[in-house]
C-alpha cells in the first residue's frame, strides 16, 4: 500500500488475520452497501475480510452464518468496535491497493481489492444455479473511499455514483467480459462500495461530489488507479497460481 504522511491524514490501515482494517482515526459518516453495517451510519473502523472461494465453512471451521454476524464476531477478535462496517472478498489481502489524491487541503483516499471471476454486465439475467459460485470461485470488487470533506447527503451518494462510473470505465477500458462470455462487464455480482466523510464541523463542507467538481475528479482518479492496479495484480496472481 502507498505511504501516507501521518501528520496530514488521520486514516491508518493494517492487515491482520486476513483482514484489512482501515482506522479512520475518529468517527466518520459512512454510506455503504456492506454486509456488516451497511446503509448510513457513523463508525471509526472499516474491515475488508478475505474468505476462501466458495467455502463450506468459515475460517473458524464453523458452518457459514449470516455475514453480518460473522463479521461482528471477527471484529471482536480483532479488537475493533462492533459497530464497524465490514466487507468480504475472496481476494487475498496481499492484493490490497491504495491510492491518495490531495488538492488544496482536500484529500481522497481509496482502498480496493479487485477480483473479476464473478464479472457481469448490468442488465444480464442472473443465473441462480451458476452465479458467482461458478467453477468454485468468487470474485468481487470492494471499494473503500475516504475523504476529509464534510458532505451533504446528496454529495455522499455522489461519491458512490462517481466511484461506480470510474470502476466501470476501467473494466470497459480493459475489455473485461462477463462470466457468461458477453463483452462489456460493468462490475461483479457481489461488488460493494463504502464512502466515508467527515462529520459536520470536522472538515470542509461540500454540497456536491459529481464529476464536474474537484472532489468528484479526485474520487474518479483514485478509484480508476486502484481498480486498474487491482486488475493487474489479479492477472499476475492468476498467472502465478496456474503454473
Amino acid at each position: 500500500m502507498s505511504g501516507r504522511p501521518p501528520d496530514r491524514l488521520a486514516t491508518t490501515s493494517r492487515v491482520t488475520r486476513d483482514t484489512l482494517i482501515v482506522d479512520l482515526g475518529s468517527r466518520m459518516r459512512v454510506l455503504s452497501s456492506a454486509p456488516r453495517g451497511g446503509g448510513l451510519r457513523t463508525t471509526r473502523y472499516i474491515l475488508n475480510h478475505q474468505v476462501a472461494s466458495n467455502p463450506s465453512s468459515n475460517v473458524e471451521g464453523r458452518p457459514w452464518e449470516h455475514p453480518s454476524r460473522y463479521l461482528r464476531r471477527l471484529a471482536g477478535l480483532l479488537g475493533v468496535e462492533a459497530d464497524c462496517v465490514g466487507l468480504m472478498t475472496a481476494v487475498p489481502m496481499t492484493q490490497v491497493v491504495s491510492c491518495l489524491e490531495e488538492r488544496d487541503g482536500l484529500w481522497v483516499e481509496c482502498f480496493a481489492t479487485v477480483g473479476v471471476t464473478n464479472a457481469v454486465r448490468a442488465g444480464e439475467r442472473p443465473s441462480h444455479r451458476d452465479g458467482h459460485a461458478r467453477q468454485g470461485k468468487a470474485g468481487t470488487i470492494n471499494l473503500i473511499i475516504v475523504t476529509n470533506a464534510c458532505l451533504a447527503a446528496p454529495a455522499l451518494v455522489g461519491v458512490v455514483q462517481v466511484a461506480t462510473e470510474a470502476k466501470t470505465g476501467v473494466l470497459r477500458d480493459h475489455a473485461v467480459p462477463s462470466w457468461t462470455g458477453s463483452p462489456g462487464a460493468t462490475g461483479t455480482g457481489t461488488d460493494a462500495v463504502v464512502a466515508a466523510c467527515a462529520l459536520r464541523g470536522h472538515g470542509p463542507w461540500h454540497s456536491y461530489a459529481g464529476t464536474h467538481t474537484d472532489l468528484g475528479s479526485m474520487i474518479g482518479l483514485v478509484v480508476r488507479d486502484c481498480v486498474a492496479e487491482g486488475l493487474a495484480r489479479a492477472a499476475q496472481w492468476t498467472a502465478t497460481h496456474r503454473r
